[in-house]
């Protein structure tokens, strides 16, 4: 049987050069090493990159999704990959078997399409915003889901052939989502493999300036893409109810998400309605597509 070959993709702005290359190294010590490994210094000059690994220095940010294709589409062109591995320049391998134990699930799952890791700080903790579902209490019970985890994860090509790429006027945030619910759609499996482990600093999304309002814009362009159109205003409904809750301390973040939630509504979003199917199997993997 001929082994899934996977490649890895790693975005940088180019301030992390030392754990990026604990990154770097860590997946050149892997057992079973990917194919190719490519960095795309996303606005930023490229950083000193070890013998074997290829480096693309783009001229403006394209944000993560912008960046992402553009590895995409260099390891599509390369003709000798057919997984995807994204993993964030903070980020570090602490086990030498995960991509090998990686290619084992793709090898036995055909139509396996997304994995995302579990993403744990060096202290072996995983934040709650780190479990791709509801009942997040036990960040080690797997098992597929509707969604995954950006800091870490892997894509097959063929289903990216098939459901297209990373949104790319998304920027940041919620791509993860359009993206998950594109490939259960197109009924490919989305699985959350804690045993995969990517070490990770401890973060909060509100360190980006721009959070609040790219978590409303591409929460508002998710819905107006993806859903049938009687869920679009439950969706944002319930998402707009949650946001006022816990937003009520933070005055400054809720006038920028209003503005995102405004600009949602005028921006681009094509439509490719998921199937009442794809809502229904959503709901019985535990998570609707209304929270």
């Amino acid at each position: 049987m001929t082994r899934t070959r996977l490649g890895v993709a790693v975005l940088t702005m180019g301030n992390r050069p030392t754990e990026l290359a604990a990154l770097l190294a860590s997946v050149a010590a892997q057992d079973a090493p990917p194919e190719r490994t490519v960095v795309v210094a996303n606005g930023a000059p490229l950083p000193t990159l070890p013998p074997g690994v290829t480096g693309i220095e783009l001229p403006e940010n394209l944000g993560v999704s912008g960046g992402r294709n553009v590895a995409i589409a260099h390891l599509r062109a390369a003709g000798d990959v057919d997984v995807i591995v994204d993993l964030d320049d903070d980020g570090l391998l602490p086990d030498t078997d995960t991509l090998g134990r990686l290619r084992d699930l793709y090898d036995q799952t055909p139509r396996l399409g997304i994995v995302g890791f579990r993403i744990a700080d060096e202290t072996g903790f995983t934040q709650r915003r780190h479990v791709p579902r509801l009942r997040a209490r036990d960040p080690l019970r797997g098992g597929p889901v509707t969604t995954f985890l950006g800091g870490g994860h892997a894509l097959s090509l063929r289903m990216l052939d098939e459901i297209g790429d990373w949104p790319q006027d998304f920027f940041f945030t919620h791509e993860e989502t359009d993206l998950a619910w594109r490939a259960l759609d197109a009924d490919w499996d989305v699985l959350y493999a804690p045993s995969l482990l990517l070490e990770h600093p401890r973060t909060e999304p509100t360190r980006h300036a721009v959070y609040h309002r790219m978590t409303a814009r591409n929460r508002v362009w998710l819905a107006r893409r993806n859903l049938p159109a009687p869920l679009v205003p439950a969706y944002l409904g319930t998402w707009t109810l949650l946001t006022l809750a816990r937003g009520r301390r933070d005055p400054r973040g809720l006038k920028a998400w209003a503005g995102g939630f405004r600009e949602g509504w005028t921006g681009p979003a094509e439509r490719h309605p998921m199937r009442w199917r794809t809502v229904w199997r959503m709901t019985r993997l535990g998570r609707p597509p209304l929270v």
